[in-house]
């Protein structure tokens, strides 16, 4: 009611009030202090209604008049009141508590006096600036984790009144931007690429305005994959006992992960590990308690995101007493042959001896000549009669004494199963047929048939079937041919027995056992060969080699036909070899034998890994000398010499040639040079490289052997060219120094040049005569039409106009063109 009233009253006064706006008041505030926003009272013993309102809103912010409670707008309360009356401010001052930054504005004060006889006080502008010092809005995290060569940005952002400025310091010292470095947004930003060392510190963002300042710290530090510093170390315990593994780790960013696994698996997917198995928060593993089934290698693994997780393992041993863990209740003996009756042991540290009781007795194997005690406890019985029969049980001990003995075992002496029937040593058939490989067994208890491949292959399961013991193979392919096992097993025995499957009507099969006799230049190659593919079929080879680390195969083939070695020359002294032999027959080439691989001898008696930088070299008791100053070229299978090709150079280097010079000769260029002056290793041949780019070629197909020049028949004119020469041993070489050639230009190609020239000059000559030629005939021809044209014209004209009459001679028609039409019309 008390509002109402005072809006009504003021209604009313304000009717007759005029606006008289005064001088302007600035006031500055500061965020959350107060002020006071003075307004003056000219006539106090007048009663009055004091007003307060804010620009651009419609309702008053303050009302005040006596005996009523005050209005105070709701953003406004708690916080705007009028000052007390013994106050130096005027009375109609507003007091503003906890000033907020949208308190910023203008503000105007009235006073309305009731009685309407004094001078109304018109409306007092103030203007409120409220300053608030920076406050923060963005910040970088403390700690930002890189690598050496990222990119970062680290936000900085902070409001305040006056707007605050940003600045960025690293390491105490203002941040200069540079080609990494850089400030952008108003400083808002900081950004750094390709980060360096230097650029690796403690970063602080400062916001300053004139209220005052604040700032952020943010480390940039180069991120660290985590690092085992206490790795699990192998360790030994007894069944039963706890077990701790540790694994510490450090890292950066510390956010550290520990996983254990125990050979390969985690081991909480292990269930039988995992109830007895914790990991601590420090990383470390505790078993407890132990078990004989937990040895083996614990992993442990830690990553912190960054970089390759590491990993460490450790061993653990578990040790317990030596303890039987089966015993079967009856074993059979096979009568006649070798038998085992078996004790199965399980045992860490390794068993120390077995006890073995048979029919209630202690049994010494010892003293048996056909009994002998094997390393796992079991007894051999290297030919069993009836007298071996009995009931035994078995004690095993190490050093942590025993778990217990075994149960009683029957041994039951019978006689073991036999062939029935055999199968032959061989069987034959052709690509695409059907073949029967039989065999077949007897005995009590009956005995089972099987078969399989010695290679351990499987069989074809779709062209195989077992009936009866006896192995059918269809469709007979390459592939098939193998040896095969027959295996007839009961409780007794096992017997094996093999066949060999040929299949014929094929390529050949591969050579083996392929063996060498090695030389300093030559290597020989014997084999076996493989089947040929066919009954008395015969088969050819062809060796392939290289060098090893060499892509390029090189191939021989081998003569005469059927040969199953050959000597393989113009190798290099001290390299190894790579060889694969292939056969073929009338169907094509067969199959590659397995790479073998042979090191020919090195000279001197050295090993390939120790060339020879000496000539004068000491002989061992099984290689001779190698006497590098007189030259012996190899020879081949027909005893004529050849030059080895040099792959590595090895051995002592000859002195290279020296004053290689180059001159023309009438039409062809002599280059020559001077042998060395050190005879110790004389060269054996000579040859020449050039180039005129980078890439160096050899120019001489043939050695030069006891010559010191070589004639060129034809170089490039005024091409430069760079040549050197080789000195050669039969393992080393050493080159001149590089000589410059420069290809005088010939006359002949000088006119020859000069013709081309002159013609070309010629033709561009004539062109542009005739075009010439033909512009000026087109513009006489125009001028011919365009005279002719003016004639008739005019007398047309003078027909019109009176003049002379129309001429006898009748006009020829023409043709009108648009643009002679058009001159007409003007004219």
């Amino acid at each position: 009611m008390g509002i109402v009233t005072l809006l009504v009253l003021l209604g009313l006064l304000s009717s007759g009030v005029c606006l008289q706006n005064g001088d302007a008041e600035h006031i500055t505030a500061i965020l959350g202090e107060s002020v006071i926003l003075n307004c003056a009272v000219s006539h106090p013993k007048i009663p009055y209604i004091i007003h307060w309102k804010r620009q651009h809103h419609k309702i008053p912010i303050y009302i005040w008049y006596e005996g009523y409670d005050p209005h105070v707008e709701d953003t406004y309360k708690g916080r705007a009141s009028r000052v007390s009356q013994d106050t130096t401010y005027g009375l109609a001052s507003l007091n503003l508590t906890n000033v907020r930054e949208d308190d910023q504005g203008w503000y105007e004060c009235k006073v309305f006096y009731l009685d309407r006889t004094g001078s109304p006080d018109n409306g007092t502008w103030i203007h409120l600036d409220v300053h608030a010092p920076p406050r923060f809005t963005t910040t970088p995290d403390d700690v930002t984790y890189v690598n050496i060569g990222n990119s970062i940005i680290l936000n900085c952002e902070a409001e305040g009144t006056p707007k605050p400025e940003i600045f960025w310091f690293r390491d105490d010292e203002p941040v200069v931007p540079s080609d990494s470095v850089g400030i952008f947004n108003d400083g808002t930003e900081l950004r750094i690429n390709k980060i360096r060392d230097q650029d690796i510190g403690d970063y602080v963002c400062v916001a300053r305005n004139a209220e005052g300042r604040v700032h952020h710290e943010a480390k940039v530090v180069i991120a660290g994959g985590a690092v085992i510093v206490t790795p699990p170390q192998n360790q030994t315990r007894q069944e039963g006992e706890k077990v701790e593994f540790p694994c510490e780790a450090k890292a950066l960013p510390g956010n550290v992960t520990v996983i254990w696994k125990r050979e390969g698996v985690a081991i909480d997917k292990l269930s039988w590990l995992d109830i007895r198995a914790i990991v601590r928060k420090d990383g470390a593993l505790v078993i407890n308690p132990t078990s004989a089934d937990d040895g083996g290698f614990f992993t442990c693994e830690v990553s912190n995101g960054i970089g390759t997780p590491q990993r460490a393992t450790a061993y653990l041993n578990v040790e317990y007493p030596a303890r039987v863990t089966y015993t079967p209740t009856v074993q059979y003996l096979p009568f006649r042959q070798q038998g085992i009756i078996k004790c199965f042991i399980k045992s860490n540290p390794p068993i120390q001896f077995v006890t073995w009781i048979k029919d209630k007795r202690l049994f010494d194997a010892e003293k048996e000549n056909t009994v002998v005690k094997l390393n796992n406890g079991s007894l051999l019985i290297t030919k069993v009669n009836q007298s071996h029969q009995g009931r035994y049980s078995c004690t095993p001990y190490n050093r942590h004494t025993t778990a217990g003995s075994s149960g009683d075992m029957e041994v039951i002496v019978r006689d073991p199963p036999v062939f029935s029937p055999r199968p032959q040593l061989q069987y034959h058939g052709q690509i695409g047929e059907e073949v029967t490989l039989v065999c077949g067994g007897q005995g009590s208890p009956t005995p089972e048939v099987t078969w399989k491949r010695r290679d351990n292959q499987n069989l074809p399961r779709d062209r195989t079937d077992i009936v009866g013991g006896n192995l059918t193979i269809r469709s007979l392919r390459k592939s098939d041919h193998a040896y095969y096992e027959c295996m007839v097993s009961n409780e007794i025995a096992t017997l094996v027995t093999a066949t060999q499957l040929l299949v014929e009507g094929t390529t050949p099969h591969p050579p083996y056992n392929i063996t060498s006799e090695t030389d300093p230049f030559s290597m020989k190659l014997s084999w076996l060969p493989g089947y040929p593919g066919g009954k008395d079929w015969e088969q050819q080879y062809t060796i392939w080699y290289r060098a090893l680390g060499f892509r390029t195969w090189s191939q021989i083939d081998v003569k005469p036909a059927g040969s199953t070695n050959i000597t393989i020359h113009n190798l290099s002294p001290g390299h190894t070899y790579e060889f694969q032999v292939q056969g073929k027959n009338m169907l094509g080439d067969g199959m590659f034998s397995d790479v073998v691989t042979a090191t020919t001898e090195a000279l001197g008696g050295q090993t390939s890994d120790s060339p020879i930088d000496n000539p004068h070299v000491t002989p061992t008791p099984d290689k001779p000398v190698y006497d590098y100053s007189m030259i012996v070229f190899p020879t081949d299978s027909s005893g004529s010499t050849y030059i080895p090709t040099i792959l590595n150079p090895t051995g002592p280097k000859p002195d290279p040639p020296r004053n290689v010079t180059v001159r023309r000769v009438q039409d062809e260029y002599l280059i020559s040079w001077i042998p060395p002056t050190d005879n110790s290793v004389p060269p054996a041949y000579y040859g020449i490289e050039y180039r005129t780019d980078g890439t160096w070629k050899k120019l001489n197909d043939e050695h030069i052997i006891d010559a010191t020049s070589y004639t060129m028949k034809k170089l490039k004119s005024g091409k430069k060219y760079y040549f050197r020469v080789f000195a050669n041993t039969l393992t080393s070489f050493a080159y001149s120094e590089e000589t410059m050639f420069v290809v005088p230009v010939q006359n002949k190609e000088k006119a020859i040049t000069a013709a081309i020239v002159g013609g070309i000059l010629f033709f561009i000559v004539a062109i542009i005569l005739s075009v010439c030629t033909v512009k000026i005939c087109n513009k006489r021809k125009r001028r011919k039409q365009e005279k002719a044209y003016n004639m008739v014209d005019c007398r047309v004209t003078e027909s019109r106009n009176g003049g002379h009459g129309s001429s006898p001679v009748p006009l020829k028609k023409r043709k009108e063109f648009p643009g002679e039409a058009i001159t007409t019309e003007q004219i």
